[in-house]
C-alpha cells in the first residue's frame, strides 16, 4: 500500500553539532522527538521514519509503542545530516507519494501547518514565517532519485537547488517553523500554544479474542515483513527482538487459525519470510478498518469538541 505522505525525522547527530537540540531534550513533559511524532500523527501521517544515530537505543525506547520505523545511521559521527536524509529517502522510495522532512531540532510547528503544506501541488514546498523559511519541507518522492544521486557539498539545500525546479513557499502564521534552535527559551514560549494544538483523538485499535492478538504494532510488523521479506529486518526497523516478533506472529496465527507468514529456505543468503495471501488480505482489511475508524473518530471528536476545531 502506497501512502499519500510519510514523515522523515532526522535525529542522528550528537551534541557536538552546532545548533543541535538532542532528540530526548524535553520541551514541556515530552521529548522533542515525541512532540514531532505526535504532530505528524495529528496531521494524519501514519508512516513515520526516524533516522537515529547518537543515543539510538534511548530514542527507540522513548518512541516505543508509537508505531514509527527506525533506521540507524551507524556512521553518524563521520557523516553529515544529508547522509541521514539520503538514507531515509532511499528507504521510503515506493512507499509514499510525498515526504515531510524535518530535522529533530525544529519541533514546534503545528499539524495544521503540515496539512497545509501537503495540500500544495508543487513538488517542493517550504514554509515561511514573516519572510523567514523553515521546516518541515515537503518533497514529491519523484525527486528522490535525483536527490540521492547528488554528490556535491551544501547538503539538501544545494541538492534541491540543483533540481532547477520552482519551489513554492507557503507563508504561515506559525512561528514554530523557524524557531532558533539555540534559544531553547523561545521553544518554551511556544509551549502552551503548541500543547493546545496537540489536542486530538488518539486511538489504539486492537482485535481481541480471549485476549488481544492484533494491534498497530502487529500491523507494522506484517507491513515490514511484506517489504523486507525478513523477520529479522522487520525487527531492526521496529527496534524489537526477534523472539518478540515470533511471539506476535505465532499468537496471531493461533487466533486466526491459519498461517500469516511462510518461510522459504534460501542459499548462501539464507531463507526469506513472506506474507501468505491470507496474511496479506487480513492486513489489508485491518488497515482499511483502522483508517475508517480513525476518520470517523476525528470527525466525531471535532463535531463534539468544536472548541478544538481548526487545529
Amino acid at each position: 500500500m502506497v501512502e499519500n505522505a510519510a514523515g522523515l525525522i532526522v535525529a542522528a547527530g550528537d551534541e557536538r553539532e552546532r545548533e543541535m537540540i538532542m532528540p530526548l531534550t524535553k520541551i514541556g513533559s515530552i521529548s522533542v522527538i515525541k512532540r514531532i511524532v505526535l504532530t505528524f500523527q495529528q496531521a494524519n501521517i501514519s508512516l513515520i521514519l526516524v533516522v537515529t544515530g547518537y543515543q539510538a537505543l534511548e530514542v527507540e525506547r522513548d518512541l516505543a509503542g508509537y508505531g514509527v520505523i527506525f533506521l540507524r545511521n551507524e556512521n553518524y559521527e563521520s557523516t553529515d545530516k544529508f547522509q541521514s536524509v539520503k538514507m531515509g529517502l532511499e528507504y521510503l522510495q515506493g512507499t509514499c507519494k510525498k515526504v515531510v522532512y524535518t530535522p529533530v531540532n525544529v519541533p514546534m510547528y503545528t499539524a495544521e501547518t503540515v496539512r497545509n503544506l501537503l495540500s500544495m501541488e508543487q513538488k517542493i514546498v517550504i514554509p515561511s514565517y514573516r519572510d523567514k523559511v523553515g521546516h518541515p519541507i515537503v518533497l514529491d518522492m519523484e525527486l528522490a532519485p535525483e536527490i540521492l544521486s547528488y554528490q556535491g557539498e551544501g547538503g539538501l539545500n544545494d541538492a534541491i537547488r540543483g533540481l532547477r525546479l520552482k519551489k513554492d513557499y507557503l507563508e504561515t502564521e506559525d512561528p514554530g517553523i523557524a524557531i532558533n534552535p539555540e534559544r531553547i527559551e523561545k521553544l518554551d514560549s511556544l509551549l502552551e500554544t503548541h500543547n493546545q494544538n496537540l489536542i486530538h483523538p488518539f486511538l489504539r485499535i486492537s482485535i481481541e479474542k480471549e485476549s488481544l492478538f492484533f494491534d498497530a504494532r502487529a500491523s507494522l510488523l506484517l507491513t515490514l515483513i511484506n517489504e523486507t521479506h525478513s523477520v529479522k529486518g522487520a525487527c531492526r526497523y521496529m527496534a524489537i527482538s526477534n523472539g518478540k516478533a515470533w511471539t506476535i506472529l505465532n499468537d496471531l496465527e493461533k487466533n486466526l487459525g491459519y498461517a500469516v507468514v511462510e518461510r522459504k529456505q534460501g542459499g548462501k543468503q539464507g531463507g526469506k519470510t513472506y506474507l501468505t495471501e491470507e496474511g496479506k488480505l487480513f492486513l489489508e482489511k485491518y488497515r482499511k478498518f483502522e483508517e475508517q475508524v480513525k476518520q470517523y473518530a476525528r470527525k466525531s471528536f471535532f463535531e463534539i469538541f468544536d472548541e478544538y476545531k481548526g487545529q
